[in-house]
C-alpha cells in the first residue's frame, strides 16, 4: 500500500490478510490461493504488508478493551491516512470487527468478505471455472463460521461459490441458523480448555465426517484449524480434507493461455 501511495495511485481494494493468513503456515495457502485468484482476475490490489496490525479482535472478546481500542485506533488511523474506502479479508473475524465495530472509533469502510467477494466475481463472469473442475460431482459439506453466518447473515455466498463448482453439497444436520461453532471463536483459540466430555472442534468434525463428504469446506482460518485438528482426531485426515472457498476456486481456475 506503501508503494501505492507513493505512486499517487489508489488500489481497487485492499486485501486484509489477517494475523492467520500471515503466519499461521496452513493458512498462508488461503492467502496464497486468494492472491491468485485476484492476479488472475486482473484486480489491482494492495497489502499493508508490515504496517498490518491484529484487529484487535481476540483482545476484544477476551476482555481486553485497552489493549483491542490501542490496536483498533492504530489500524484506523493507517487506513485513513492512505484513503481505503473497500477492504476485502479471508478471515470472518476480521471482517465482523472492521465493519462492525471499527466505525465508531472512526474506521468506516466498505468491508467484504471474500466469499462474497468469489461470488460477486463469478456472477459477474469474471472468473470463469474449468468444466473439467477437479471437484466436480464431489460431495463437499460446508462449515458455517459463526462470524460470518449468525454474526453477519452470510450464507448463500459461501454457498453459491461451491455451487459453482458443480460439486454435490451435502448439508450438515447443524448447519445455516443453526450452524455449530468450531469451538475457536470468542478468543476460545488461545486459551486452555475447560472441563467437559468433548472438544467442541471434535463433536463438529464428527458430523461433518457423518455426511459422507469427501472435502470439507470452510470460509475462515479458524474453523480451518480446528476441523483440520478434528478430522485428525477421528483418524481420517486419509478420506477427508479441509479446503477453503478460495483454495477449492483457485485449483478451478481456467487457466489462460497467451
Amino acid at each position: 500500500m506503501a508503494e501505492f501511495f507513493a505512486g499517487g495511485e489508489t488500489p481497487e481494494v485492499l486485501f486484509w490478510v489477517g494475523c492467520a493468513g500471515s503466519f499461521d503456515q496452513r493458512a498462508q495457502k488461503i492467502t496464497k490461493a486468494f492472491a491468485t485468484i485476484l492476479n488472475h482476475v486482473g484486480i489491482q490490489y494492495a497489502i499493508l504488508g508490515k504496517e498490518e496490525m491484529c484487529t484487535g479482535d481476540p483482545a476484544r472478546r477476551a476482555g481486553n478493551e485497552f489493549l483491542f481500542q490501542m490496536m483498533a485506533y492504530q489500524n484506523i488511523q493507517l487506513l485513513n491516512n492512505y484513503n481505503i474506502k473497500k477492504i476485502v479479508t479471508t478471515c470472518p473475524h476480521c471482517f465482523n470487527i472492521i465493519k462492525n465495530e471499527y466505525p465508531e472509533l472512526g474506521g468506516n469502510y466498505e468491508v467484504v468478505h471474500h466469499s462474497s467477494f468469489l461470488q460477486q466475481l463469478i456472477d459477474e463472469g469474471k472468473i470463469r471455472l474449468n468444466d473439467a473442475s477437479v471437484f466436480k460431482g464431489k460431495k463437499i459439506t460446508y462449515h458455517d463460521s459463526c462470524y460470518l453466518g449468525r454474526a453477519n447473515g452470510i450464507y448463500d455466498a459461501p454457498r453459491k461459490v461451491l455451487e459453482a463448482l458443480d460439486a454435490e453439497l451435502i448439508e450438515m444436520k447443524r448447519c445455516g441458523k443453526k450452524g455449530f461453532c468450531c469451538g475457536a471463536g470468542g478468543a476460545q483459540m488461545f486459551k486452555e480448555e475447560e472441563p467437559g466430555k468433548m472438544r467442541i472442534n471434535m463433536d463438529r468434525s464428527n458430523e461433518a465426517i457423518e455426511t459422507g463428504a469427501g472435502i470439507v469446506a470452510a470460509a475462515c482460518p479458524f474453523c480451518n484449524t480446528m476441523l483440520t485438528d478434528g478430522i485428525k482426531g477421528a483418524e481420517k485426515e486419509a478420506d477427508v480434507q479441509v479446503l477453503d472457498v478460495a483454495e477449492l476456486v483457485a485449483a478451478s481456475l481456467i487457466k489462460q493461455t497467451n
